[in-house]
């Protein structure tokens, strides 16, 4: 199975490229209630500052719900998956390896 890892000096479009390429699914990364732009780094997106830049390892076993809450807990940022044109969010409980194929 397919896995990365993801730490706050990546950069969004770093993330979504890593993200498509390891499972097919489209990453959405938000600052605040707008796209985050391509070229910020994670932690300049970061929503909530009392969260601490941490990083994780996202496999393709993991639920699409149980990503974007570690997103949010390991970075403060919201994203959301979505299917592999980008035109319709994948469902929480199908997981990353599958957001691709939906």
């Amino acid at each position: 199975m397919t896995e990365f890892t993801i730490n706050g000096r990546m950069h969004v479009k770093t993330l979504k490229a890593n993200f498509k390429e390891a499972f097919g699914g489209s990453l959405r990364v938000y600052k605040s209630t707008h796209f985050a732009d391509d070229d910020a780094t994670l932690a300049s997106v970061r929503n909530d500052s009392g969260v601490k830049a941490g990083e994780f390892i996202c496999d393709g076993k993991m639920t699409v719900q149980d990503f974007e809450t570690e997103m949010h807990k390991a970075f403060g940022i919201k994203v959301q998956v979505a299917n592999a044109t980008n035109s319709k969010l994948i469902s929480n409980d199908m997981t990353l390896a599958e957001s691709g194929k939906a």
